[in-house]
């Protein structure tokens, strides 16, 4: 079954008030997960939801900071 980007329901953070409207949408779509940004739609990466999960929480570790 073939998906239109237009029916996938994307949400972004109600964290998200830039002036311009740019921001990161996430969208769920049988098991993984879509990230966008808004100001170019068509550019999606899909990812496992495990996948993201398990960056996430390293990001919020400082497992990424930059280095003194």
């Amino acid at each position: 079954m073939r998906v239109s980007r237009v029916d996938i329901p994307w949400r972004k953070s109600s964290f998200s008030d830039h002036p311009d409207g740019a921001c990161l949408e996430l969208a769920l779509l049988r098991g993984t997960t879509l990230i966008r940004e808004s100001d170019e739609p068509d550019v999606v990466i899909e990812v496992s939801s495990g996948r993201l999960g398990a960056l996430l929480t390293s990001v919020k570790a400082g497992a990424f900071s930059a280095a003194d």
